[in-house]
This record gives structure tokens, sequence and C-alpha cells, in this order.
């Protein structure tokens, strides 16, 4: 459970818990979930609340024992069950789903419009009837005391929908070009509706006549506000028989009382954002609205803001439990977030419990994404030896660095430095001891960093302060105790070196200008001794003694970089001449180079014939493989080409073939020699 707290109000988000890294398998997850007990005690206060990519819309039935959400995707509707604290059913439709409504007090009942210009119903075994209306519709009421359906859209006709005799009325013809919301009041049923044009109609279904019209793109103008195009109503609510709250497409809730045509308040979400969402809190007199980046609770009354909330994801739409303190929101994510905020109500009797865990609850900290690994970088792990994971399952690929085992990293981090947590006791005791001394009288005492730098700050803030006082001017902010700067003159990395070339080419330039700005206020002090005021003829007397002076710096700093140059220039050439003799007294020793196996190495010329053939072009190597004889190129009678070559055979490759061609004539000689000797013995049978 995740707290929150504006204004001094607790929020606490119910859906949200430990996160896990996406990439771990099912599996880990499951074995953190019986490890870690932060895991473990998250709550799931409805199992499987969640669209399989985004929700939509989202109402709770009358009887407050179902919770039904649409989303995508595939277009669904699901029913949940508060009471067994469960998904009930789903149902996969033909068509995403503008909007719907519960007609029933449970969810026996349901009306669906969709994108493509259908409305269907759904009875309480699934799916009833469906039929389509002439334009595509944008919402739409329900008159109870006439059973007719209202349907608003992308016309200036407004369609209706008998459900007792099952057929089309006649439609409401209105002033509008387009209309994008509607909604019927619970009192007295006048029917309202929200135009593109920024205007509200308000209609009488008995007389099916308008009885009134407001400009409310006009209203939403103020002096405060900054509007780009003309505001659309995007948001529409009645409350009780006299208030009616509007919301525009530029982030404007402006609440009005039906009696009059001004309205009594105009609420900014200066985020210029459609307002997708409008709800009343009776208890405490808030006006609940919402577009896609924030939920804004405010008091109808004053405007003042009672708390806000933002999602981690855009939000499509808000609903508010009856009578309690429990909020619903339906998100461009797949878990829709439950949010209970204590101050507003109880909790629902179906989760009572949360009454008694939310005090117990203390305010803590947003936890962080991945607490049980470590993000270091490449750097990050040359210094600590572990570079030769890189390619690891010990080490996860994520950004510019890796995602590793905070245990793993806590072990390499003793063993490469075993002393750090004693240097770190020591560093924080010297911070506290020197919080002790600055609590004491101080002397003026120079930093241990950029020393010389400081000292002359210390200066130049002095003489400034003398003039200062004498102007009776303000004092402007010291460097040395700006926060900002603070480390320049405590981390040693930020240590001036001036053996360096850039500072001392620099340093003539920089102390004449310091000497030039010293000589200037001793000018100045000179003057405003004398009583003499500024005019401009001694200004213009004073630049001329100041230009000669200028061109007289600009030839001692012009020289002085010169001379920089010439040392430098020394020095690089007496480093040259030291490394020069360093390398005349080491001896060059022989390098060896292995020769691969299969290899016979012949010379150096071999390999430079080699590179020198991989740098021509395809043609000029066929050609050369021609003239070599072990490409063939001709012409076929289709006026394609043909190419015959032949493969070059490698070194182990020749010497196999030497070696079968010696052993196959060795064979042939003893072969011819046993002949040899068996004629001579046949020979020798017939003379005895």
């Amino acid at each position: 459970m995740q707290v929150s707290s504006l204004n001094e109000v607790k929020i606490y988000s119910l859906s949200a818990g430990r996160s896990l890294p996406e990439w771990l398998s099912d599996r880990k997850k499951r074995a953190l979930q019986k490890k870690d007990v932060d895991i473990r005690r998250r709550i799931e206060l409805i199992q499987d609340f969640e669209m399989p990519t985004v929700s939509t819309k989202i109402k709770v039935s009358r009887d407050g024992q179902y919770i039904m959400a649409v989303g995508t995707y595939k277009p669904r509707v699901r029913c949940f069950d508060t009471y067994q604290l469960s998904q009930k059913f789903e149902r996969c439709l033909d068509s995403e789903v503008v909007t719907f409504e519960i007609l029933s007090d449970d969810y026996s009942k349901i009306v669906f419009l969709q994108c493509g210009r259908f409305v269907e119903f759904h009875s309480q075994h699934g799916h009833y009837y469906r039929t389509r209306i002439p334009k595509f519709g944008r919402d739409f009421s329900y008159h109870y005391p006439s059973c007719d359906l209202y349907f608003v859209g992308a016309s200036s006709e407004v369609y209706r929908l008998n459900l007792e005799q099952g057929r089309f009325l006649n439609s409401l013809q209105t002033d509008a070009s387009e209309s994008n919301v509607c909604d019927i009041n619970p009192v007295h049923f006048l029917f309202a509706m929200g135009t593109a044009e920024g205007k509200v109609e308000c209609w009488d279904p008995r007389t099916r006549n308008r009885v009134g019209l407001l400009d409310c793109a006009l209203s939403s103008v103020t002096a405060d506000t900054e509007i780009e195009g003309l505001p659309s109503i995007s948001a529409l609510k009645f409350d009780g028989a006299l208030n009616m709250a509007v919301g525009t497409s530029t982030g404007q809730v402006l609440l009005y009382d039906l009696r009059s045509s001004n309205p009594l308040i105009v609420k900014d979400h200066h985020y210029g954002l459609p307002i997708k969402s409008i709800q009343f809190q009776h208890q405490l007199d808030l006006i609940i609205s919402a577009d896609s980046r924030i939920i804004k609770m405010w008091n109808k009354d004053t405007g003042k803001i009672f708390t806000s909330m933002e999602p981690e994801h855009d939000i499509n739409d808000v609903c508010l439990y009856p009578n309690s303190g429990m909020l619903m929101t339906a998100n461009e994510a797949p878990k829709m977030n439950i949010y209970y905020i204590p101050v507003l109500g109880p909790a629902p009797k179906w989760c009572s419990f949360l009454d008694n865990l939310t005090e117990e609850l203390e305010e803590n900290p947003e936890s962080t994404v991945y607490d049980d690994y470590k993000f270091v970088t490449r750097k990050d792990l040359e210094n600590l030896g572990l570079a030769h994971l890189i390619g690891s399952s010990l080490l996860r690929a994520y950004m510019h660095g890796f995602f590793m085992d905070i245990r793993l990293y806590h072990k390499a981090k003793m063993m490469a430095n075993p002393f750090a947590y004693e240097e770190y006791r020591r560093e924080k005791i010297r911070q506290k001891i020197e919080e002790t001394r600055a609590q004491r009288v101080q002397l003026k005492k120079l930093p241990k960093v950029n020393k010389e730098l400081a000292l002359k700050l210390i200066e130049e803030e002095g003489e400034e302060q003398q003039i200062t006082r004498k102007r009776k001017q303000k004092n402007l902010p010291s460097l040395l105790k700006d926060d900002r700067f603070k480390v320049m003159f405590e981390n040693p990395d930020f240590q001036v070196d001036e053996q360096s070339e850039e500072f001392r080419l620099l340093n003539p330039l920089v102390s004449k200008i310091s000497e030039k700005r010293k000589r200037k206020l001793k000018i100045l002090e000179e003057l405003e001794a004398q009583g003499q005021e500024e005019e401009e003829e001694p200004e213009g007397k004073a630049s001329d003694a100041e230009s000669s002076e200028s061109s007289d710096d600009e030839k001692g700093w012009v020289e002085e970089v010169r001379k920089q140059r010439k040392l430098l220039r020394q020095e690089e050439k007496l480093k040259r001449q030291e490394r020069f003799k360093e390398d005349q007294q080491t001896l060059l020793k022989p390098q060896f180079f292995e020769i691969k196996e299969g290899e016979e190495f012949r010379s150096f010329k071999d390999s430079v014939k080699k590179q020198k053939l991989m740098k021509k072009t395809l043609e000029d190597r066929l050609k050369l493989e021609e003239k070599l004889g072990t490409l063939n190129v001709s012409d076929t009678t289709v006026g394609s080409k043909q190419a015959t070559f032949k493969l070059k055979k490698s070194e182990q490759q020749r010497k196999q073939q030497e070696a079968e061609k010696r052993h196959r004539q060795e064979r042939k000689t003893v072969r011819r020699s046993a002949s040899h000797l068996k004629s001579r013995r046949g020979r020798g049978q017939l003379f005895h």
C-alpha cells in the first residue's frame, strides 16, 4: 500500500504495491513473494482488477455490489462482485465501447454505445439485442419516467429510442453542429447536452422544446486563464435540482445555478487538457474533476483545493463509490487504480477492514522501483573489478549501465575497499564536528580548497561593500556563502591547477582585468570624496584616460601571454628530450608472432600481396584469376555468363595429398619387388 499526503489529506493507493522488474520470470516472482515480506503484504482488494491493455470506462451498480468496467484489447466488459472480491464474468464485444449505462440495480440490464454506431443491449444471461443509430454516437442518457434513451453525437439531432415500445421516436433538432456529452437531472428530469461550440442546451422531455441556452465558452474565459481555440464541452454533471457542473476541452470547470446564466465559480486545471469526469461529494461539499493527468478535489463554494492525485498513467474515467471514501479510475494501463481517502468517508461494507488497517499505518516515503537491484555503470564495474561479468546472467543491461543484485554489489564493494565504512564514519564525525564549530564565534578562515581564489573573492567583496555602504545600496550575495558554489571550495576535484596550460595562458588576462577594476574603483572613490557629480564631460575625459590605459594594459598582457607560450614550448621540448633519452636507454626485445595451425610462413611479401589483392575490385580479381588459370568465364547460349573455377587447396590439404602420393608410390615399388621375386623363384624351380 502506497500512502501520499497533500494538504494533510492522506490518500491510500490500494492498487499500488512494490514493483518488480518486468524481465523477471513468473517462477522468480513467485519465489520473491514467498521470501519477501513487503511483496507478500501487498493488498489486492479485488482479484484480477485489471484489463488486458487499457480500461476506458468504470461504473458501480446502484446496489453497490457490482463494479463494471470496459476496455480493450479485445473489446470486452468485466463485472466484479464486491461480495466475493473477484471477477463474476467477462464478455467480449464486436467493437470498442464509447460509453455504457447500467439500467437496473444490478448487472441484469446494461446498454453499450459502441464505435460503429451500434447500440447493444445485454441482459443477465448475455447479449440480448443490437441496433444501430444514424450517426456516430458520443454519449447517451436514460430517461426513467418515459423509458427513453437520448443519444448525442456527430449530428445536430438528438436521437430517441423508446425501450417500452421498442422503436425510435422523433428526434430533437438542435442548433449545434455536433454534441459531445449529455445528462438528465435526477430530480426534475431536465435534459442537458454540451455542444462542440461551447454551449449547453437544456430541453424539457415532456414538451420536447428547448427551455434554456448557456454560453459556457464565453464564461470560461477569465483574466487568469489563457485559452487557445474555442472551448467545447467535454463533461457535464447535475447535482440536485439546481446545480450543474460543466467541463470544457481547455481544462476549465464551471459551476452553474440553473436560475442564472453566469457561473458561480470557474476552476482552471492549468493543464490545457479536456475534462474527462466530474463527480460531486456531498459530505464535504466537494467537486471531483479529472483530466487525463490529474484528479482535483475542491470546494464548490470557495474553489479552494482540498487535495489532488496524479496517477502514473493517463486517466480515462473516474468513479466515486457511493457513500464512501473509495475512488476508482480507468487508466491507459492494464491495472485499474483504487484509492481510499478516509477523510471523504468510511470504507465500503465489503472491505470494512480498510478502516482498521489505515489507522495503524504511518506515512512512509515512496519505495524505489528496484529495491533488490543496484544500477551500476561500466565505470563502476571497472572500479569494483567486475568488468568480466559483462555479458553474463549476473548483469542485466539497461540504458547506459547494468542492473545487478544488491548483495553481490555489497560483497564486491567490501572486497574492493574493505575500509570504506571506516572512512565513511570518519567523514561523518568530521562533518559533525565542523557543524558544532560553525555555531561558535568564528574567525575569517580560508577554505582548504582554492585558497587563493577565496582570498581574491574576499578582497573584492570587501572593496565592493565599502562602495555600497557609501552609496547606501544593498550588498550582493557572497559566492563563498552561496550553496551552489560551496562544493568548489570543499571538493579537491575542483582545485585550480595553476601549472596547467589553460591557467597559465588565461592568468595574465585575468590579473590585468582585476588590476584595471581596482584602479577604476580607486578613481570612483576619489571622485566621490571630492563631491564631484557624474557629468558627460568628465566622463569623456576619464574615458580617454581609460582608453590609453587599456591600450597599455593590452600590450602588457599580450607580452605576458607570449612569455608563457615560450615557457610552455621550452617545457615540451625538455619533456621530449627526456622521453628520447629513456627510449634510447631501454632495450628493444624481439617480438614473436604465433602462426595459425595448418599454415606455413614463407615471407612477409605474401601478406603484402594478400592485402593488395583484397583492396582490388571484384573485376580486377576475376581478371587475375583468369590469367592464373584458376577461373574460366564463358558465355552460354541463353546469353548469361558461366564461370568455372578451381578451389585453392590449403597447406594442410596439400601436405596430406603429397603424403598419400608418396604412400601410393611406395606401395607400387613394394608390389613390383614382390612380383619380381616370385618370378625368379618360379624360374629356379623349373631349372631344377
